[in-house]
């Protein structure tokens, strides 16, 4: 059964609906609830829930179905994905295998053109992902 996405109004809803998806890997509702999440206040409805499991499934829907449609909306919420409280420790907790997964999705940003960054952008912002 898909899961209905609607539009978070606090960090309690945005919690309780990022935790469904990653209970179930639903990367496609994930996708709609970034796709209807504004990016600026990703991190205050993040507060301080981010993990990386939450980290992973974010980046691998932002890679398989959002990237490809709207890259400037991919690199805005990795931007802000990077201002959320714990963000710096759960970067630093990523596997190998987890940190080529959000290389990918910097690698599909690179290849695809947008208003919303330059290379230089992106450049930066993989310094801040450690990569």
């Amino acid at each position: 059964e898909k899961l209905r996405i609607s539009a978070p109004s606090n960090a309690y809803d945005f919690g309780q609906v990022v935790n469904a998806v990653n209970a179930t890997k639903d990367k496609a509702a994930c996708a709609d609830l970034l796709t209807i999440t504004d990016p600026k206040i990703l991190p205050v409805l993040l507060s301080n829930k981010l993990e990386g499991e939450i980290l992973l499934i974010f980046i691998q829907s932002l890679e398989h179905y959002i990237a490809g449609k709207d890259p400037g909306l991919a690199y805005q919420h990795l931007f802000y994905l990077s201002k959320a409280e714990r963000f710096k420790v759960v970067v630093a907790l990523l596997s190998k295998s987890e940190k080529e997964e959000v290389q990918q999705l910097f690698d599909l940003l690179s290849e695809s053109q947008s208003d919303q960054y330059s290379l230089e952008d992106l450049k930066s912002l993989k310094k801040v992902y450690e990569l």
